[in-house]
């Protein structure tokens, strides 16, 4: 049901297109914090700790950020959906396909995680260049936290010269192949 309000200086349209946007980044932070507390549990081998131990704040982040885009979307007048069954029928990915796996196959695919969230994320930058300011800057603070966690991910993924294990991979089973060499 559309809202009948929303911010000022938004028509209550422009507020439900935005809200609508933003429950799509919802989707996606609510599935990256759970994927990566999924990952905390089920990795193991070499680097283990390190891997555990830095996915923690990831998932605290993630968990943040969830938060925030949710309490926009209910300023702008609109309903955050939150659960787990919203989330599976709205998603536009599969799910997380990794169990228990090394180090190096978890950190592949998880690079290819980010990766889906942080191209989605910087494509809804560009719709609220004009539409909406304020949820644009959120969307930005988030994205370049996000930049800094695949980053993190990626330097255990990266040779000497610079390239990544994962290149060229197009789903989590091949970047994990890829990369198990890495663990």
């Amino acid at each position: 049901m559309p809202s009948k309000y929303t911010v000022p200086g938004l028509e209550p349209a422009q507020g439900q297109q935005v809200a609508e946007r933003l429950q799509e980044r919802l989707n996606a932070l609510i599935d990256l914090q759970l994927t990566l507390k999924h990952v905390h549990w089920n990795v193991v081998g070499p680097n283990f700790i390190g891997v555990h131990e830095m996915l923690d704040p990831q998932v605290d982040a993630a968990r943040e950020m969830m938060d925030d885009v949710a309490e926009r979307i209910a300023t702008l007048g609109g309903v955050p959906q939150g659960t787990p069954g919203y989330v599976v029928e709205h998603r536009s990915w599969d799910d997380y396909s990794l169990g228990r796996a090394l180090t190096g196959e978890h950190l592949g695919a998880l690079d290819l995680v980010y990766s889906g969230v942080i191209g989605d994320h910087r494509a809804a930058i560009q719709e609220f260049e004009e539409l909406d300011p304020v949820t644009q800057d959120l969307l930005i603070g988030q994205t370049e936290q996000l930049e800094q966690f695949q980053w993190f991910i990626r330097a255990h993924l990266e040779d000497k010269g610079g390239s990544l294990t994962t290149a060229g991979a197009e789903h989590e089973e091949q970047a994990a192949a890829q990369s198990a060499g890495q663990s």
